[in-house]
């Protein structure tokens, strides 16, 4: 992207990122194309093939409830609590990618509706047919996508995703930075969940500093 933007490093199977997506969606209505959003799969647990423990199941449930504290964001019924699921978050990075590919934008709508779909609707979105409903739900040609989904190409970029975040020395999400600088750096906005109200402002006051210099 030319100009200012931000760089959202995100994942469809991370609760606070669910929990920030009232924030992102406050940024774009505040912003628009004035600062337009990258979306960059962080790489929450790729490639895992363990199932969850009792324990696992548990714990991911703690961090749920602190979610829903902190954000109010809801968490339904959840397919975590099935003996013998794996938390393998590749696939649904990777549909969101073949989302992205189409238009940034969709990209960010598809990343809200597996959130939306695996935390408040139970729905496994380890699944591959899971993923191509929610393709045609969000208005894409299924086959189109399930074709993509299933691309060397994809997988490749999805993966290029998950170097890039590790490259810029990123390990926790949601976290969101902006910029570029005349010197080609970017700023932190938020490692971590805050709230809108805060992350505005700190856009705001990032903006500000660089209209004045």
């Amino acid at each position: 992207m030319n100009g200012f933007h931000l760089i959202y490093f995100s994942d469809p199977m991370c609760s606070w990122c669910w929990g920030f997506s009232p924030v992102i969606e406050a940024i774009g209505a505040r912003y628009g194309e004035a600062l337009p959003i990258r979306l960059i799969m962080g790489g929450l647990r790729p490639g895992t093939l363990e199932p969850m423990s009792a324990k696992a199941r548990r714990e991911v449930r703690g961090h749920w409830a602190e979610v829903t504290n902190a954000s109010g964001q809801p968490f339904g019924t959840s397919v975590v609590d099935k003996e013998g699921f794996v938390y393998d978050t590749d696939p649904a990075a990777r549909a969101v990618v073949v989302a992205r590919r189409i238009e940034p934008a969709v990209g960010l709508r598809y990343l809200r509706a597996a959130h939306r779909a695996f935390y408040v609707e139970g729905r496994d979105v380890t699944d591959r047919e899971v993923l191509a409903e929610l393709a045609s739900e969000q208005g894409l040609a299924r086959d189109v996508f399930v074709a993509d989904l299933n691309s060397e190409e994809a997988k490749q970029e999805t993966w290029a995703d998950y170097n890039t975040s590790l490259n810029a020395g990123v390990s926790g999400f949601p976290t969101l930075i902006v910029g570029p600088k005349p010197d080609g750096q970017y700023a932190m906005i938020t490692r971590g969940f805050k709230a809108r109200d805060d992350v505005l402002a700190t856009i705001d006051r990032w903006l500000s500093a660089q209209a004045a210099a």
